[in-house]
């Protein structure tokens, strides 16, 4: 079977990998996005797609644009009997959905119809959802709208965050696609059509989604920490006496011991940082202050740059 993969993010990563080891299975070519500038110094960097096929030797095509004409007729020229598509950030129109043999099937992150969108697995943490899932989807013209193949779900855990669900997803989308393509000569997989009836919507993430807002409840926050954990996260702002900086929040324990008025810093110790919200507050075990790496709660502490009484907003 001949396959076009088309992706972006680490999400497709397992997926391309493991096509590319599963007999019967001959990857043509790879579509991904032009390198971007990253970093302080916006080095033009290659998506993590790219980097993966270039490891496996496969030829790239990195169009600006999926509907330009040029993407049009280069994957006409693959002659390609499926096209993948997996985290690619770019809707394919319906004259490219129209090429191939079995159409185009699409890996997304969470159990369609819940959460079509940009970000499934951050919305997903951020409602308190105890269990998501992978969804293998032919695509239509719609944002993540097509018939449903196959699901697989998985549980939630307490101690998930976007990373470790992000892994969890992108290896079992990988096994799911490849025994979704596998039945696609004989048809013996029956397509699902979603409905119009209303689900969560997972809209791209915005700055003021990872600010954390210490007047609601200790719970909220942590399902907002987990969500944007590592990246980007989840963040409050501290003033160093000229100038409001960033101070991003990982690790935490909910405290119902915290009182005082929301956001404010009412213990430092060799545990963390306390810091009060509704009804309770949060310790806070693992920090990042702007431009510094990664560290525990007690050594930023032992820096007196914080202080008790201090209020984060």
């Amino acid at each position: 079977m001949r396959i076009v993969f088309i992706g972006t993010a680490d999400l497709a990563c397992p997926s391309l990998d493991l096509l590319s080891k599963t007999d019967g299975m001959k990857l043509v070519a790879v579509v991904t996005q032009p390198d971007r500038p990253a970093g302080r110094q916006l080095k033009l960097t290659p998506s993590p797609v790219k980097e993966a096929a270039l490891k496996i030797h496969l030829p790239i095509f990195q169009p600006e644009k999926i509907r330009s004409p040029q993407a049009l007729e280069q994957i006409k020229y693959w002659h390609p009997d499926v096209v993948i598509v997996a985290a690619y950030g770019q809707l394919i129109p319906k004259s490219i959905l129209d090429i191939p043999k079995y159409g185009c099937l699409n890996v997304h992150a969470s159990l369609l119809p819940k959460y079509r969108g940009a970000a499934p697995i951050q919305w997903a943490l951020l409602n308190g959802e105890r269990s998501t899932g992978i969804t293998i989807m032919q695509m239509n013209t719609g944002l993540d709208t097509g018939d449903i193949l196959l699901q697989k779900e998985i549980p939630i855990r307490r101690h998930d965050n976007a990373q470790t669900i992000h892994d969890k997803l992108a290896h079992q989308g990988a096994e799911l696609l490849v025994h979704t393509l596998k039945t696609l000569p004989s048809n013996t997989i029956k397509p699902i059509k979603q409905g119009d009836s209303p689900t969560p919507y997972a809209r791209k993430i915005t700055k003021e989604d990872t600010r954390l807002d210490w007047s609601r409840m200790p719970l909220d926050l942590w399902l907002q920490i987990r969500s944007f954990s590592p990246r980007p996260g989840a963040f409050t702002l501290w003033n160093d006496g000229v100038t409001d900086k960033i101070l991003k929040v990982f690790g935490i324990i909910i405290s119902r011991r915290a009182k005082g008025q929301p956001g404010e810093i009412v213990r430092i110790d060799s545990h963390g940082i306390l810091v009060a919200a509704k009804s309770g507050g949060l310790l806070l075990r693992e920090v990042q202050l702007e431009g510094r790496k990664r560290m525990s709660a007690a050594q930023l502490g032992q820096g007196n740059l914080l202080k008790v009484g201090q209020i984060l907003k």
